[in-house]
């Protein structure tokens, strides 16, 4: 089987190899964890390493459910590896396996284990697993596919000629990046549907069933009104509002323990807004975005009024892949979709599909122009022709800032 390289991750992972430290790849479900364990496993054999001293399990397999406990799982390793020297562990949505904290702690206490885990939810490094491992592991997290990645998958994958750049980020912008969809030769009609089955099963594994959420319909309701807001301000009591035009009843505290369960298992993420006067976070009507935004268009079909929400979805988690800290920017009464920061370097982005009217071009163009410190200001769209410096604002085509190196 053809197996991508992602980069990125794998030069990071291949710095860590052999590091006395727990390697912990956290993502989406079906984002490419279980694929960059593949490579690493790769990696270690290119390097030498024999394969009676490697172990790679993926606890999402039926194969494995006689292992999912702690005390089966370390027989299993004694029984399998050596009794001396380096061994390497890669263990697949950790997750389910019952006490794996208590077995991460007794490998990483043996000192001559290499081990790497990946888990779908952000809580995997909370509790006693803090406890027991602090400051000995190093968090990557994993993203569904860039659209640099996702051309790369065309290129291997494709059973039809890969088009040009703008033809390729239109369907990069209807399907989303999770790999599997990219890895067959599907039609849009399927895509969806292999989009919507990864998204119910995380909604089922991962959310539902680990939080003991009741009422999954609600629930289910909740979820779709965030996912098609994406990029929309919103709060609790305004979701709560809503269902209850609807004639459901629910308490925004309820709203918010469901956001937060979404955003646990990395299907939404909340983007706090930043008072750039006051230099403070606000506490209300934050925005959401999808852990990818082919969901958007899986639930909903896709919709030009959407556009704006889907593209500013596409920036945003470029800029997290990036590295940046991201939230969105208010001053005054105007808004700058982000404000991201990273170290000491600080940049102000609009994002709009286009700026073809000079009404729409003021508009984007007044919330940076606002801003009276020296950081660079970007605006970003679809527009062809989009280029050039205009008043200390930089414009440049969205496609084309997914595929540089930097902002």
């Amino acid at each position: 089987m053809t197996i991508v390289d992602r980069p990125k991750y794998l030069e990071k992972l291949e710095s860590f190899i052999d590091a006395p430290v727990v390697k912990v790849l956290t993502g989406l479900r079906r984002s490419g964890k279980s694929r960059l364990l593949d490579l690493v496993a790769d990696r270690l054999a290119q390097r030498g390493i024999e394969s009676n001293r490697i172990v790679h399990l993926n606890f999402d397999s039926l194969e494995h459910a006689s292992l999912a406990s702690a005390q089966a799982l370390d027989a299993h390793l004694k029984e399998v590896l050596p009794s001396d020297g380096r061994v390497y562990v890669l263990l697949d949505e950790i997750q389910e396996v019952t006490e794996w904290e208590r077995l991460v702690n007794s490998l990483l206490a043996e000192g001559r284990t290499d081990l790497y885990i990946t888990g779908s939810n952000s809580r995997l490094l909370s509790g006693e697993l803090a406890t027991y491992i602090a400051g000995r592991y190093v968090t990557i997290d994993v993203w569904p596919l860039s659209f640099r990645e996702y051309l790369s998958f065309r290129q291997a994958f494709a059973a039809d000629a890969v088009s040009d750049d703008d033809a390729e980020f239109a369907r990069y912008l209807r399907l989303g990046g999770f790999p599997g969809v990219h890895m067959l030769p599907l039609d849009e009609s399927d895509a969806r549907s292999m989009i919507m089955d990864i998204y119910r099963s995380t909604l089922v594994r991962d959310v539902l069933t680990r939080n003991r959420i009741r009422d999954a319909d609600m629930f289910g309701r909740v979820a779709a009104f965030a996912i098609d807001n994406v990029g929309n301000p919103f709060s609790a009591r305004r979701v709560a509002d809503f269902m209850k035009s609807q004639r459901r009843s629910i308490g925004h505290e309820t709203v918010l323990n469901y956001l937060t369960a979404l955003a646990e298992a990395f299907v939404l993420a909340r983007v706090p807004r930043f008072d750039l006067h006051g230099k403070s976070i606000l506490a209300t009507d934050e925005k959401h975005f999808v852990g990818d935004h082919g969901i958007v268009n899986a639930l909903f079909g896709y919709s030009d009024q959407r556009l704006p929400g889907l593209l500013e979805n596409i920036v945003w988690m470029e800029l997290r892949r990036r590295g940046y800290d991201v939230t969105v920017g208010r001053i005054g009464s105007a808004e700058v979709d982000f404000v991201t920061q990273r170290a000491d370097e600080v940049v102000y982005l609009q994002v709009a599909a286009t700026i073809a009217t000079e009404e729409t071009r003021r508009r984007e163009h007044r919330s940076l122009e606002s801003i009276s410190d020296n950081h660079p200001k970007y605006l970003l769209t679809l527009d062809p022709l989009a280029g050039g410096n205009v008043n200390g604002i930089r414009h440049r085509r969205i496609p084309e800032f997914l595929l540089s190196d930097e902002i």
